[in-house]
């Protein structure tokens, strides 16, 4: 492993960019504490940011500011996945087991320590590949994951609902081509990037800001980020975890937007009630919220997301 120390970023005093070796790859993280050593006892964070035009780490940069303001002395472990942000963008079809092999080698070789997951919307499945490696380690492995937030999950029938891998080959073939390429440099043009967030992510138009704009349009601006957005939409993470779900036993708490709305005709018709509903059914020890917002409920309601996660996070720290 190595870790080398870069500039302090404008967050706070006391985060700076680091990197580790994954593999043959240089990957990017941030580390987010008190500024009182002494007071970082508690569980630490691991973040898991979305997939999408310019997405990285720093779609969590409000959270992070958020959760220091109230006082919460847990740490924060921000990490870019491969493909993304300043982690290295190897040509390659991603699959949620790579990146949560990727998050494994982080937490033994990096973070050291137990974690909540808090991972947001469609990424859950690389979420639930992590789980699943902790759980087939030998009984005298160190676990390492002590629970998970879920923000804004796939609807629990697309979630569900495998497609074929035929489908999803062949959608990465045409996306890995020139046509794919055209496609990129329209998708990360600032009306686009505008139109998409306020018409599938957002509940308020007013809220798809310039910091939003800016922070996608600086993270597409390296071609190779496209090819961790072309996984995502050839559909690698389209598979049947439902009973890969209802066999986590990690504390787990979800939290929807009072106006969710699915990435896909699949569930569209659910209301967010009874999208809740079903994860609170099928995961044996869950708990969960709605609040406002739609579907990136950490940069769209930062406050209301640090409320309620922060209170599920002390629950789990105090015993209760």
């Amino acid at each position: 492993m190595q870790v080398k120390p870069s500039s302090p970023s404008s967050l706070d005093s006391i985060t700076s960019t680091q990197y580790y070796t994954w593999k043959q790859y240089r990957c990017a993280y941030e580390l987010h504490s008190p500024a009182q050593p002494e007071a970082t006892n508690n569980t630490s964070l691991l973040l898991i940011h979305p997939i999408g035009v310019g997405l990285s780490r720093r779609f969590w940069e409000r959270f992070c500011r958020q959760w220091l303001q109230v006082g919460q002395t847990n740490p924060i472990y921000n990490p870019d996945l491969l493909g993304c942000g300043e982690s290295d963008m190897p040509r390659l079809a991603y699959t949620p087991s790579d990146w949560a092999e990727q998050l494994q080698h982080f937490l033994q070789t990096v973070v050291q320590k137990p974690v909540v997951l808090v991972v947001q919307g469609a990424l859950l499945p690389v979420a639930i590949e992590l789980v699943k490696l902790q759980a087939n380690q030998s009984s005298n492995s160190k676990k390492w994951i002590r629970g998970l937030v879920l923000a804004g999950p796939p609807a629990w029938a697309l979630i569900t609902q495998p497609t074929p891998a035929w489908r999803h080959q062949a959608a990465w073939n045409l996306l890995d081509s020139p046509v794919g390429s055209i496609f990129y440099r329209y998708a990360r043009s600032r009306d686009f990037l505008r139109s998409f967030s306020t018409r599938e992510l957002f509940a308020q138009a007013s809220n798809v800001d310039s910091e939003w704009l800016d922070t996608l349009s600086q993270g597409a601006a390296n071609p190779a980020s496209r090819y961790a957005v072309f996984s995502f939409l050839a559909g690698f993470w389209r598979q049947d975890y439902g009973a890969a779900l209802t066999k986590i036993s990690e504390p787990t708490f979800v939290v929807y937007g009072q106006r969710a709305s699915s990435i896909s005709r699949t569930g569209e018709s659910e209301t967010p009630d009874q999208r809740l509903s079903s994860y609170l059914e099928h995961l044996p020890d869950s708990k969960g919220v709605e609040i406002i917002g739609r579907n990136v409920l950490p940069y769209e309601s930062t406050k209301e997301f640090v409320t309620v996660t922060s209170s599920f996070i002390n629950g789990l720290d105090h015993g209760s």
